[in-house]
C-alpha cells in the first residue's frame, strides 16, 4: 500500500492519484482516518525532498535530519512536526522502523538517480518505499500481525510495480529507470540510458513480464483479505481495485511508443467505492 505511490520516487502529492487515497480514506473510522493521514503527510514530505531539484547534499542532509526527528519521537521528545504522532504511534503501535525504512528508501534516488536497477535492488526499493508504508497502515487498519505484515509485503509491491509501469515515461523524463537490468538485458537492451530504452521495439518485452509480476501479487494480496474481516480491509481493497483496473489498462494499451496515458474511468472509480465502502 503505497498511499497513492507514484513513481519517481513514490510522488505522494499526485493530485491525480490522490482521490483514490482519499476516498479510501475516508470511509475510516476519525482516529484511524487520522493517523493514515499522519503517515500520507510524513511520506509526501520526505518524498517531496527526494524529488527536489536541489543540490543532492542538501537533500541528503534533509532526510537525515527526518531521522532524527524519528529518532526523537520514539525516544519520548517529538519534535514540533511530529507531535501530533505521538497518539496515532501509541494506539496503533506504529514501528520505527517502518518510518526509517520509507526515507531510506527515498534516499535511493537521491545519490544518483536510479536506472536499470537489478532485481534485488529494484524489490528492496519496493519494499521501502512501498511495503513498509503497509506496514504502518495494516496496524492501523486492525489486521492480524502475520496477515497484515504479509498483506504489505504482497500489495505493496502490486502497487508499486504498477506505477513504475505507468510512469515509464515520466521518469525517463527525469534521468530515471526502474526497469530491473536483468529483464532488459533478457530482450536484448543494453543500454540504461532512459532516453534510449522508452523508444526500444523491445520494450514490451521487459514490460509484460513485470506486469505478470506484478498482477501475481494482486492475487496473494487478494486471498490475504479474503480471509479477513471486511471492514478491517475495505481501504486497502478499495487502493488494490483501483490500481488493478491501471494494471488491466496498461496491458490493454500496451507498451510500445508512443504511449498515451491510462486512466481509470468515473464510473469504474465509483463502482469500487460504492462496492467496497458504502454496500
Amino acid at each position: 500500500m503505497t498511499l497513492e505511490a507514484t513513481s519517481p520516487g513514490a510522488n505522494y502529492g499526485s493530485t491525480a492519484s490522490g482521490s483514490s487515497f482519499y476516498a479510501a480514506m475516508r470511509i475510516l473510522p476519525h482516529d484511524q482516518r487520522e493517523a493514515m493521514f499522519q503517515i500520507y503527510s510524513f511520506c509526501r514530505q520526505v518524498d517531496d525532498i527526494a524529488d527536489s531539484d536541489g543540490p543532492r547534499d542538501q537533500r541528503l542532509a534533509a532526510l537525515q535530519a527526518w531521522r532524527n526527528d524519528v529518532d526523537a519521537l520514539y525516544q519520548g521528545n517529538p519534535p514540533p512536526r511530529l507531535k501530533d504522532y505521538v497518539a496515532s504511534v501509541k494506539t496503533f503501535g506504529l514501528k520505527r522502523e517502518d518510518f526509517l525504512a520509507i526515507i531510506d528508501g527515498m534516499e535511493m534516488d537521491v545519490p544518483q538517480d536510479i536506472r536499470a536497477p537489478d532485481m534485488a535492488t529494484l524489490d528492496l526499493y519496493c519494499d521501502r518505499v512501498a511495503s513498509a508504508v503497509g506496514r504502518l497502515s495494516v496496524r492501523v487498519f486492525g489486521l492480524p500481525e502475520e496477515d497484515g505484515i504479509e498483506l504489505a509485503h504482497h500489495l505493496g509491491r502490486a502497487l508499486q510495480l504498477t506505477n513504475i509501469l505507468r510512469d515509464i515515461d515520466e521518469d525517463a523524463g527525469l534521468g530515471r529507470l526502474y526497469l530491473p537490468r536483468e529483464a532488459l538485458l533478457h530482450a536484448g537492451i543494453t543500454s540504461s540510458d532512459p532516453d534510449r530504452v522508452i523508444v526500444e521495439r523491445a520494450l514490451p518485452k521487459v514490460c509484460l513480464p513485470l506486469a505478470q509480476r506484478a498482477k501475481v501479487y494482486f492475487e496473494k494480496s487478494d486471498e490475504i483479505m479474503n480471509r479477513n474481516r471486511r471492514r478491517a480491509v475495505r481501504a486497502p481493497r478499495m487502493m488494490s481495485k483501483y490500481y488493478h483496473a491501471i494494471l488491466d489498462l496498461l496491458i490493454a494499451r500496451g507498451f510500445n511508443a508512443p504511449r498515451e496515458p491510462v486512466r481509470v474511468s468515473k464510473v469504474t472509480r465509483i463502482a469500487i467505492l460504492l462496492r467496497y465502502a458504502l454496500i
